[in-house]
């Protein structure tokens, strides 16, 4: 065969070099759709952290990257079965005992307050929050307590608890709060005449709407907490492959979860991936309160997620709901 010739063997021809080009290709852009890496080798001996919906996904993969810094871990879950599988393996693979199991269930308000009376009787301190624990596009459906399930869980649930844990993370300053968010907060409305989708509802938009209020509840509160030296941001952490897309329609069907399969490995992040934002923002130097991160570094939220007069309607809404008296 000549030089050239396009039946030329594998080994050394034109074919192995376009299989090599190939592979690189899918490599960079593997890399490329895996976001920022969080890079800070920050320590946290002596530091306690709360990750809550840490018992899978991109909320396990934080919780294991702070243990393996030293952190005393709290993986607060409404599965505890599942958590403590998670918590032994984070202990087998980070060699750090101090990672602890317990019960928090966010569609419960009785719940997040039963979960927020134990950590303030039982912990010294708390350094960092982080607010992971979510539900995507699900059924309707509401909590124990009449709200929502989304926006309960994604918002009510967590703004009770940061609100009751607040005394805690002050007397521990510097002290970080995280609240995971989504890009779909650009898509989202806070419907104050609808805000529990009683009249309409739609998996998509009520989303949307849940995600926005993590945004704006950020804002407000790093506001409220501008004369202290805690840290509160949201963060999106891409679009990850984990169980909070059980709802979707995608994923329950075998023909398109069978021809999407590539793409889907391509695209979308792993877990390890996706918590790269959170653990950035949980660790890393620089970080800005009130600021909307992604792919580990300070982005523009929505316009709609920056109106200060709606963040400070939703918050007031928000603590009548959940029968708070007493906030920042």
């Amino acid at each position: 065969m000549t030089y050239g010739d396009p039946g030329k063997d594998m080994e050394g021809g034109w074919p192995s070099v376009h299989f090599s080009c190939f592979k690189w290709g899918i490599f960079l852009l593997r890399n490329y759709f895996g976001g920022g890496v969080c890079n800070c080798k920050a320590k946290l001996e002596g530091k306690t952290v709360i990750v809550t919906g840490a018992n899978t996904g991109i909320g396990r993969e934080t919780a294991l990257d702070l243990a393996g810094r030293g952190a005393r871990v709290i993986l607060a879950c409404r599965n505890i079965s599942k958590a403590d599988v998670a918590a032994k393996d984070i202990q087998n693979k980070t060699g750090n005992s101090k990672v602890i199991v317990k019960e928090l269930d966010l569609a419960s308000l009785r719940s997040v307050r039963k979960f927020a009376a134990e950590i303030n009787e039982s912990e010294e301190r708390l350094d960092i929050l982080v607010n992971n624990a979510g539900i995507m596009r699900c059924p309707y459906g509401t909590t124990e307590d009449g709200f929502e399930m989304q926006l309960g869980v994604n918002h009510l649930g967590h703004f009770l608890l940061t609100n009751l844990l607040l005394d805690k993370l002050q007397k521990s300053q510097p002290s970080r709060i995280i609240n995971v968010s989504s890009l779909a907060h650009t898509r989202g409305k806070i419907c104050f005449d609808d805000l529990q989708s009683k009249r309409e509802y739609s998996p998509g938009p009520a989303y949307a709407q849940s995600k926005l209020a993590n945004v704006l509840f950020t804002r407000e509160l790093s506001k409220k907490l501008d004369s202290t030296d805690i840290t509160v941001t949201a963060v999106h952490p891409g679009v990850v492959k984990t169980e909070l897309g059980r709802h979707l329609a995608l994923s329950k069907s075998y023909l398109a979860r069978f021809s999407l399969a590539p793409i889907v490995w391509l695209v979308f992040k792993t877990p390890r991936q996706g918590a790269q934002t959170t653990i950035h923002c949980a660790v890393a130097d620089c970080i800005e309160s009130g600021m909307y991160y992604s792919d580990c570094k300070s982005k523009d939220p929505a316009e709609q997620a920056k109106d200060d007069g709606i963040a400070k309607k939703l918050w007031e809404i928000s603590a009548a709901l959940v029968g708070l008296e007493r906030t920042v």
